[in-house]
């Protein structure tokens, strides 16, 4: 007994349920005894048997206890027939319902799954919960700390005291739960928990659904599912419509710097607020679907939401749950997909958060050579641990399930391939057949990726992954890691070399233009211009491109009539569609002044937008992109002059669009092209015709061909071709 109070006012015991309570006691146990731990009581009354009794504080610390005859004549009281009303010190009276009069709440077999690293909705058993048992609503916790040696929650509710609200643990599962009846919705809380050598963390919630607004950490009781969506059109053409045959132009949005509020100390937009700005303009533009870079909750503006401390949480930074289900329900009302960033790559070391969670490293491995990451100062995940593989296979689920997203970009994929990434020799540790391939990550992605397919048919499940690393987009049953998609990085860093080479040289390195067709149908590729190339000294997309300022928007009307026409589906960062001169910042809106009607930077916003449509409208542009069928050089050997042509077509060979790329600013006046057929074709589009600020010099006129072969083309004609541009030619006849 003695023990038992001990641990109990020290906050150190794994079953305070054995203790405190309601318990049969005396002769033939017919007496029941009744204790409660209220240390900041002066006095506590049992309600019960329609009779109020007064109980003994037999600790100093405030134990209370009071044994009374049991009035049912065959079993045990009904544990929920019974109250506390306590008097405090300050004069404030309660009455609650005993916590530790609820059997466990979470069957074995959700446990078992658990530790199995199957039970795929855990978010629906840990963390905190709203529920009604036997008819009395209040607030269900659980986490999981399984070397913890007690566990307790804090908030306003209880003082932000550890030893009022003691857990149980749930068997050998590492599962600790609590049932305590009566709060509300919005309550703040953390976790006490007591670690093996005796010392007290204080922890954020993993499963958390919401949070306090940084710098404060406390999680946020919040029921998420009250929101009625109305996207089901959305829902049904998504399920009968694979992405890979259709046209896919990615928006990249950071939500806390595509547009603020001046008007109030230049404020995050909630949202809500964004669904009435972003939409329209991402819609107006022709763009697809909107990638937004992590909205998870993380503490430092500057992470980008790349360090996340909440991964079930939507940051409050932009608002509440709802909002951000408003704003996804609106995309997709107008036709528009939502991608998120995903981090399963690393977490950061910071205290309050899944770092050493219970006193051992829980979600990281014990030896940093296999479980941080040097450079980004950083956790990586042990992805061997079935409960570990199981949090971070739930968390994807749960943003598609909860939040409607319809794909998740995951972050930094290199770094979870391989055990050397950014490592020195005797800083990683091998595998079991002495290579560098991290085995237990390569086997979570594939996990990963065939629990969201099989869930989820038909989302956008996209790797960030900048090596040659096998199959990364092939399905996991042949071999692959079971991707949708991959980012082609050597595209991406190929074309922005070239670009940022004076005219002059370019000549010198036509391979970098030509080089990514190689392999260009190895992976199901996307072609990004995305933040990490705006940032950190690597200057804005206008600002690489030489020349002076019509030069400067000239390339970049090229580099983007190069991307639309490459195969691969596109992704551009926000900023980059009107050619905004200063590096992206955080912690700043777009430069949205420059947008004025007739500027250079309306023009080329302008130029995106017809890109957009004339993408959308030609199936050729997009239906064969991971087939080398929908692909043809036409030439690609003009060096000397740093001109390429090629043809893209559709399933149908009569569908196609032939592309003339002039990177120098050399005017050709008479230019001889090879086309594919003797077909006459028009011109559909010229980069520098006028609108798009260009020195309109091109002629658009009815080309003829000659029926005579040249370069890889069947058929030849001269054209004119202006400098630093593009021209796309459609087939007429």
């Amino acid at each position: 007994m003695n023990d038992a109070i001990n641990r109990i006012v020290s906050a150190d015991h794994h079953d305070p349920f054995s203790f405190l309570g309601v318990h049969k006691s005396g002769q033939a146990q017919r007496e029941l005894v009744f204790r409660t731990f209220q240390p900041h009581a002066a006095e506590v009354s049992l309600l019960v048997f329609n009779e109020t009794v007064a109980m003994e504080k037999c600790h100093p610390e405030g134990i209370f206890q009071c044994t009374v005859k049991n009035r049912i004549n065959d079993g045990f009281i009904n544990p929920f027939d019974y109250r506390y009303r306590i008097n405090f010190h300050d004069g404030n009276q309660i009455t609650i319902n005993d916590p530790y009069g609820f059997s466990p709440q979470l069957d074995e077999t959700d446990r078992y799954l658990f530790n199995a690293g199957t039970n795929y909705r855990i978010y629906d058993n840990l963390g905190s919960h709203l529920r009604c048992i036997n008819n009395i609503d209040g607030v269900l916790f659980r986490v999981w700390a399984p070397a913890a040696r007690a566990v307790s929650v804090i908030g306003n509710f209880n003082g932000w005291d550890g030893r009022v609200h003691q857990f149980r643990t749930l068997g050998s599962s590492g599962i600790w739960e609590l049932f305590i009846p009566n709060l509300k919705e919005g309550e703040y809380y953390k976790y006490h928990i007591r670690t093996q050598s005796g010392d007290i963390l204080i922890k954020s919630d993993p499963f958390q659904f919401y949070g306090e607004l940084r710098p404060n950490t406390a999680s946020v009781v919040r029921n998420i599912d009250r929101y009625q969506w109305a996207d089901g059109n959305w829902q049904q053409k998504k399920a009968v419509t694979p992405s890979y045959d259709k046209p896919m132009a990615i928006y990249e949005v950071h939500a806390g710097s595509w547009q603020r509020d001046p008007s109030n100390n230049d404020r995050f937009l909630t949202f809500h607020e964004l669904a009435d700005y972003l939409i329209p303009y991402v819609k107006d533009l022709g763009f697809t679907h909107i990638e937004l870079m992590p909205v998870m909750e993380h503490p430092l503006d500057e992470s980008w939401g790349y360090q996340v401390t909440g991964a079930f949480s939507l940051t409050s930074r932009y608002g509440t749950p709802e909002d951000f289900k408003y704003f996804v329900d609106r995309c997709h009302q107008a036709d528009i997909g939502v991608i998120l960033d995903w981090v399963p790559a690393h977490f950061p070391k910071d205290s309050y958060s899944l770092a050493r969670f219970d006193g051992t490293a829980l979600y990281e491995h014990e030896d940093p050579r296999k479980g941080a990451h040097p450079e980004w100062g950083t956790y990586i995940f042990n992805y061997g641990r079935n409960e570990v593989s199981n949090y971070l296979i739930s968390n994807a689920l749960f943003w598609l399930d909860k939040y409607h997203i319809d794909g998740l970009r995951v972050d930094a994929v290199a770094s979870m391939l391989y055990l050397d990434y950014s490592r020195k020799d005797g800083e990683w540790l091998p595998n079991r057949y002495g290579g560098r391939e991290n085995l237990e990550a390569i086997e979570f992605i594939k996990h990963l990726n065939s629990i969201i397919y099989d869930h989820f048919p038909n989302t956008l499940m996209i790797a960030e992954e900048s090596t040659s690393f096998y199959g990364v987009s092939k399905p996991a049953d042949q071999g692959g890691l079971g991707f949708g998609y991959k980012w082609n990085m050597g595209w991406m860093n190929d074309i922005l070399s070239y670009f940022a080479k004076d005219p002059i040289y370019r000549r010198y390195h036509h391979n970098s233009l030509t080089f990514s067709i190689m392999y260009a149908f190895s992976e199901n590729f996307i072609l990004p211009l995305s933040h990490d190339e705006v940032v950190h000294g690597k200057c804005s997309l206008i600002e690489k491109m030489p020349g002076d300022e019509w030069q400067k928007f000239a390339n970049l009307r090229l580099l983007f009539l190069a991307m639309w026409m490459h195969p691969g589906k596109k992704l551009l960062f926000m900023g980059g569609e009107f050619g905004q001169w200063s590096e992206w910042y955080c912690k700043r809106s777009l430069d949205w002044h420059l947008v004025q009607e007739g500027s250079y930077h309306y023009k080329l916003k302008t130029f995106v937008k017809t890109l957009n449509h004339i993408y959308a409208d030609n199936q050729c542009l997009y239906e064969l992109d991971f087939n080398y069928e929908g692909f043809k050089w036409l030439d690609l050997e003009d060096r000397d002059n740093s001109i390429i042509c090629f043809a893209r077509y559709s399933r149908n060979r009569q569908d196609h669009l032939v592309c003339i790329l002039n990177f120098t600013p050399q005017t050709f006046s008479r230019y001889t092209v090879a086309l594919p057929t003797g077909r006459r074709y028009k011109q559909l589009l010229c980069s520098d015709a006028k609108e798009f600020g260009g020195s309109d010099k091109n002629e658009e006129r009815i080309i003829v061909p000659v029926n005579k072969p040249y370069a890889q083309g069947l058929y030849q004609a001269e054209i004119s071709v202006a400098p630093l541009a593009g021209i796309i030619l459609q087939p007429i006849d």
